[in-house]
């Protein structure tokens, strides 16, 4: 190999402080096994089962026709713009303005876009554990430190403003909150919640809160940050329509935050991803202004499917498993089997699931704990007996 050739392979430093997506690798892996023709039970993806409801389909089919076809502003049109904080206001008895609201490619990109223009080199990022796989690698990214906290499985990964202000230190600029969370399914309650955003704003301390789980709470009623008008200058709410309306490759998200935030982050953008799809946005428009029937349905029928995954896992010998309170994700307990045999991690479990049961499932390692898998019950109640038959097979062969 050439010295020009050894230059022309030396990438930045930024990129080499990241890892790959651990779920989208089990994805990745999944497909691979399925052209080969193996029918893989698939617990690994974090999306709906449903289809998009028809009258969003619809809406962008309009949208087509009538050739709403071009660029339109880096931060959505005023419509959807409107929209976001219109719903957000219903929902949540929020005070926003379109002026403290941006949407993005997907909730994935209004995240780094925060992150990016509130975390400098140096500075501290509290992140709960267990954590969504790309939050960690985000912070990273933009030259944060993650500072961890960790969490009691036998309380339910609960955070606490106590438990958060026994790690806050000079260099401590934000606090990242996911409720619903993924991977548990842990749901703060709205004391804590509030406890941890008031603790913030006295500390001078942002609070980056992923809600994009938030209408998949089967604890009562769905709360957000964003109601919490008097501490609204230090917080960046951050949704998603993916999850709410079945709408995951359609890629639409949002943040809700202080205007001179989300204008830096409109800036970003308008350097990056741009807009996002106009098509996509008159759809946005009409999932958040439309009938929200659909909403409650899906949530009450991923209640039945909760109920049926976790007790299936609870019957397998050596397997625990807390009540996940929202989102659609079971996180069992699996440390019953390391140490046995070639299993010494969550990744070997993973692996060996996927390769010898064809049974796709996410490791902890991704999500800050070796002790456990993820797995995602937004799928069908016969692909989840299938699965567990699978899986209680494999376990019980370890």
């Amino acid at each position: 190999m050439t010295t020009a050739t050894t230059e022309a392979l030396r990438l930045t430093d930024r990129i080499n402080r990241i890892e790959p997506s651990a779920t989208m690798a089990v994805v990745a892996e999944a497909d691979k096994l399925r052209a080969q023709g193996i029918d893989v039970v698939d617990f690994g993806a974090g999306e709906p089962h449903f289809t998009t409801p028809q009258h969003i389909k619809d809406a962008a089919i309009a949208a087509i026709q009538g050739n709403f076809t071009k660029y339109t502003a880096v931060p959505g049109t005023p419509e959807l713009r409107d929209a976001i904080v219109h719903r957000h206001a219903v929902d949540f008895d929020s005070d926003y303005r379109r002026e403290e609201a941006i949407a993005s490619t997907g909730g994935k990109n209004a995240l780094f876009n925060a992150i990016q223009v509130l975390v400098d080199h140096g500075d501290e990022v509290i992140l709960p554990v267990p954590y969504w796989v790309s939050f960690k690698d985000i912070v990273r990214y933009a030259g944060g430190q993650n500072v961890l906290l960790e969490t009691d499985e036998s309380r339910g990964f609960r955070v606490t403003a106590e438990m958060v202000a026994s790690l806050i230190t000079p260099r401590t600029k934000v606090i990242i909150l996911n409720s619903p969370s993924n991977p548990s399914g842990a749901v703060m309650s709205a004391e804590d919640l509030t406890a941890v955003v008031r603790l913030a704003h006295e500390r001078g301390i942002w609070v980056l809160s992923d809600e994009c789980y938030v209408y998949l709470n089967y604890t009562g009623k769905n709360f957000s940050v964003g109601s919490l008008r008097e501490y609204k200058e230090r917080i960046v709410v951050l949704g998603s329509l993916s999850k709410t309306y079945a709408m995951t490759g359609w890629r639409l998200g949002y943040a809700l935050g202080p205007t001179a935030v989300v204008s830096a982050m409109s800036k970003l953008q308008s350097q990056s991803t741009s807009n996002p799809t106009s098509i996509v946005q008159k759809a946005a428009v009409t999932a958040l202004k439309g009938p929200q029937e659909c909403v409650e349905q899906m949530r009450r029928e991923y209640i039945q499917l909760r109920d049926r995954v976790v007790k299936g896992l609870r019957s397998i010998p050596g397997v625990t498993c807390t009540l996940p309170e929202g989102a659609f994700y079971a996180y069992p307990n699996i440390s019953t089997f390391l140490g046995r045999g070639s299993v010494k991690s969550a990744s070997d479990v993973a692996g060996r699931l996927l390769r010898e049961a064809h049974v796709a499932t996410v490791p902890g390692e991704g999500f800050g704990t070796g002790e456990h898998i993820r797995v995602s019950y937004a799928t069908s109640k016969a692909e989840i007996d299938r699965g567990l038959e699978r899986m209680r097979k494999f376990f019980a062969s370890l």
